[in-house]
């Protein structure tokens, strides 16, 4: 007979009440097994160390074009609509609900239960139902894994659907640009994805949701951020767009790592992280630069859209597929971590910026004005051969350096970074990893050992007692010595053989910050407003400089 446990598993299992009928479920596999059933059915082979290897197929990467949010009563007047949130309609996705249930119908599909928020207090258990094996496998890496205990009542907060086969016949018709869709929906609470395989979707959907009902309902600052701790309970955050050293600066032999992309800090004045694995770039990737990641790779990790050598290895510079490259794997294939991975409010934050320009100095300290104008800008440049066309630095601006992710205004998340870095007497440095000398093609990247031994000074208190001056330009305040750092560098004005062309560059860029802030001034405190740069839109420096 069967026992009412097991009715009780059978009757949370039960898919009928999402609409999909007749399928064959494969429950919660490990790692192993979704492997075995992706090699067996030919959608991916093994490196030569065992590694799983997958192809995500058209979408090597998101798509933000296809990204959308239901507008409905609860999200009308929240949400900061425009060109990152577009809005979809309950009808439109109702209709696409029911054509990707019935797609998944009949057919051998994978759910997975799993949970985002390590601190206990804002667990949220996510169910994801998935067309591929690998896409299973992917949510077993990036979520927190649960317990046997919760699996067996298991209930989840959000659904995620996400069917790669799936394109939507006729796009127009369901308020779409084309077949493919990445969307949320706040009052059903589900996300549903359709015709990409790139397994950043459901990361990046589930991590949106949060950044939407952790600060409305919650009292959290979501972040896109990387974080560690030290054996002092000190923690570092770090926020930086793609290519400016978040992953290669959180990962510290003398610190443990929390997360790598994902974090919340709470009103009790905690950070924890999101998830419970690391998605990283490995274009280029050598156990030199990086021996966390590199080593990381190893079985239960899946590679997306790498190229092989004729002997089985993985090709790391060829970019052939795309430059965008990645590895999924479980946050406990790196062995110095933080568990569970929170800890207490932060001492230091680092913003990190690639500057191509040469402009910006190696290390300088915000006052929260700065801080909260910096983190709405979200600042980095392109170089020359990153884009077909690019041929002089270009600077790019993604506001609270995730701007694809974030549903609310920027200022609302500025807004409470600023609130919480002074309660809690943080210190908010900027760190420029790119250039010093001159712009890309003329000056050097700033070396990999200056920049950490800035930030071990930062973080060991070393720079709390030096003299500072102030930038003419961007009134960053910089320091006159850094241990181990060559004192010229610390003023980038130094490191250029003509000075002239050194404040020319340098106020070109501060017209950049200027331009691209003018769509949050209207939203913007005074202090905010004041924490840009010190020049106003005729060339001429302030007169409080």
């Amino acid at each position: 007979m069967e026992t009412l446990l097991n009715k009780l598993v059978h009757k949370t299992r039960d898919l009928t009440k999402y609409g999909i009928k007749n399928a064959i479920v494969k429950w919660n596999l490990n790692p192993e097994k979704l492997q075995a059933i992706t090699i067996e059915k030919g959608m991916g082979k093994e490196t030569a160390n065992g590694t799983l290897a997958i192809n995500t197929g058209k979408f090597t990467g998101r798509s933000p074009q296809d990204r959308f949010i239901v507008k409905d009563q609860y999200t009308e007047n929240k949400v900061w609509w425009g060109k990152t949130n577009k809005a979809i309609s309950t009808e439109n996705f109702n209709k696409l609900e029911a054509e990707l249930t019935n797609y998944l119908s009949d057919k051998e599909i994978y759910a997975s239960d799993a949970y985002v928020c390590a601190d206990p207090t804002y667990k949220t258990y996510v169910r994801t139902i998935a067309e591929y094996p690998w896409s299973s496998m992917f949510t077993y890496n990036m979520f927190l894994r649960c317990e046997e205990s919760e699996l067996e009542n298991f209930k989840e907060d959000w659904l995620v659907l996400c069917a790669p086969g799936y394109n939507a016949p006729d796009p127009k018709a369901v308020g779409l640009r084309q077949g493919n869709f990445s969307i949320l929906n706040f009052s059903k609470k589900i996300a549903l994805i359709g015709g990409s395989g790139y397994t950043g979707e459901i990361k990046k959907g589930i991590f949106s949701s949060l950044n939407f009902i952790l600060p409305v309902e919650k009292d959290v600052l979501p972040m896109h951020c990387s974080a560690n701790v030290g054996k002092d309970g000190d923690t570092a955050i770090f926020f930086g767009l793609s290519g400016t050293g978040k992953t290669t600066l959180s990962a510290d032999p003398t610190r443990k790592l929390i997360g790598d992309d994902e974090h919340g800090w709470t009103a009790n004045n905690n950070i924890f992280n999101f998830e419970g694995g690391c998605y990283a770039k490995v274009i280029d990737l050598s156990e030199e630069k990086e021996p966390d990641i590199f080593r990381a790779i190893k079985p239960g990790a899946i590679l997306e859209n790498v190229v092989f050598k004729d002997n089985g290895e993985v090709d790391y510079l060829d970019s052939s597929i795309t430059q965008n490259t990645r590895v999924s794997y479980p946050i406990y294939h790196i062995d110095n971590i933080q568990k569970p991975s929170y800890a207490d409010n932060p001492k230091n934050i680092f913003f990190l910026t690639a500057d191509a320009f040469g402009v910006l100095p190696p290390v300088s300290k915000l006052t929260p004005g700065q801080a909260a104008y910096h983190f709405i800008s979200g600042y980095t440049a392109k170089v020359a051969g990153t884009e077909a066309g690019i041929t002089e630095p270009v600077p790019s601006f993604s506001a609270c350096f995730g701007e694809p992710f974030m549903p609310l205004h920027p200022t609302v998340y500025a807004e409470m970074l600023s609130n919480k870095m002074q309660e809690a007497g943080v210190n908010v440095w900027l760190i420029n990893t790119g250039w010093s000398g001159g712009p890309y093609g003329v000056g050097s990247r700033i070396k990999l050992k200056y920049t950490r031994a800035m930030i071990a000074a930062i973080l060991n208190g070393d720079l709390d007692n030096v003299d500072y001056h102030q930038h003419p330009i961007f009134g960053l305040h910089m320091p006159k010595y850094c241990p181990n750092v060559p004192t010229e560098i610390l003023d980038p004005m130094n490191t250029w053989l003509q000075k002239g062309g050194y404040i020319s560059k340098a106020i070109q860029l501060a017209h950049s910050f200027h331009l691209n802030f003018e769509k949050f001034a209207s939203e913007a405190s005074e202090e905010i407003f004041e924490g840009g740069p010190l020049i106003d839109e005729h060339h001429h420096l302030n007169d409080h400089v």
